[in-house]
């Protein structure tokens, strides 16, 4: 119990205790990279987003000429959150300066429920007459009725709102 609390710190702000072991994501910019990100600030024609990433990256570069500030004032000083100068820190040591400035790529990939076999079975649908009881066809009844003649497995009503939509 005696390690862990030389360990950590009581965080006056938050209430929570916080690590003080050593960073492991160290940001040591070169020259020419701090040049870039300056000239970037100074222009100020990037993306909200990306000059908050270049403004954090120049305040914690620990080489030669660099600030070197710890991750609270950083976050204190951006008004951002302290997870945020975090994932820009370790997005810039595992992967380089571009991706610690542009947006991640999104890593799921999306199945599409309706081809374009699918599509037509569903606007062939939709032209039909409604079923017995209703006046008009309800993007719930459409996909239900879609599952049911075993076109697709499962579908949501918003699938057939899109798909509907797109094809006017």
């Amino acid at each position: 119990m005696d390690i862990l609390r030389s360990l950590c710190r009581w965080d006056k702000y938050t209430q929570v205790r916080r690590s003080t072991l050593k960073k492991k994501y160290i940001v040591t910019l070169t020259q020419e990279e701090r040049g870039m990100l300056q000239e970037m600030l100074s222009r100020g024609k990037a993306a909200a987003r990306k000059l908050t990433h270049a403004r954090i990256l120049l305040k914690a570069d620990v080489a030669a000429g660099g600030p070197g500030w710890n991750d609270e004032a950083i976050a204190e000083a951006l008004e951002v959150g302290r997870a945020t100068v975090e994932r820009v820190r370790k997005e810039f040591v595992e992967e380089g300066l571009e991706a610690a400035l542009e947006r991640r790529k999104p890593r799921r990939q999306y199945r599409r429920k309706l081809d374009g076999d699918g599509e037509a079975h569903l606007v062939a649908l939709a032209c039909q007459e409604p079923p017995e009881g209703r006046s008009r066809w309800t993007l719930r009844l459409l996909a239900d009725r879609m599952v049911q003649l075993e076109h697709v497995d499962q579908i949501s009503y918003q699938t057939v709102r899109r798909t509907l939509k797109k094809t006017n």
